[in-house]
């Protein structure tokens, strides 16, 4: 679950909260509420939040020390400019950024997404059959993807 926590140093930002999750501080916008972590990988951590404006589902993914290593920054940068302008059913929507306290001196990047029940990686990794259906579904929504962009 997600816990709230005391911000860093002791030191509150106005406009945003401090939850930990699996280890980890978010510190994220004060519209978002936390609710629990829902995944975790090599580029960050993604916990399902709400928005409490809009009271819409989403997933909020911390890139943790985006810029340590150059060409995890560029995949970030490339996820973030290609999502930015990208709209296609077969691809996650990205909905947000939340903009750092400190432009200058930030180091981790909150990006959010609609809510899916799953993803690939996840149906690929399960107990569950992959039939002939599903491949040639997963491969006709690529192809209609592929057309989308060009």
């Amino acid at each position: 679950m997600a816990t709230p926590v005391e911000p860093p140093n002791g030191v509150r930002t106005e406009g945003k909260h401090y939850f930990s999750m699996w280890q980890a501080l978010f510190e994220i916008d004060t519209k978002y509420v936390p609710i629990k972590p829902i995944g975790r990988g090599a580029y960050g951590i993604v916990c399902s939040s709400v928005n409490r404006e809009t009271n819409e589902k989403v997933a909020i993914k911390k890139i943790h020390n985006a810029f340590d290593n150059r060409i995890d920054a560029m995949r970030t940068l490339r996820e973030l400019k290609l999502l930015r302008h990208l709209r296609h059913e077969n691809v996650i929507a990205l909905k947000d950024v939340m903009m750092p306290v400190h432009r200058r001196s930030f180091k981790d990047v909150y990006l959010v997404y609609e809510l899916m029940d799953t993803d690939l990686h996840q149906i690929i990794k399960s107990s569950q059959a992959l039939t002939n259906d599903h491949c040639q579904y997963f491969l006709f929504q690529r192809r209609e993807l592929v057309g989308h962009i060009y």
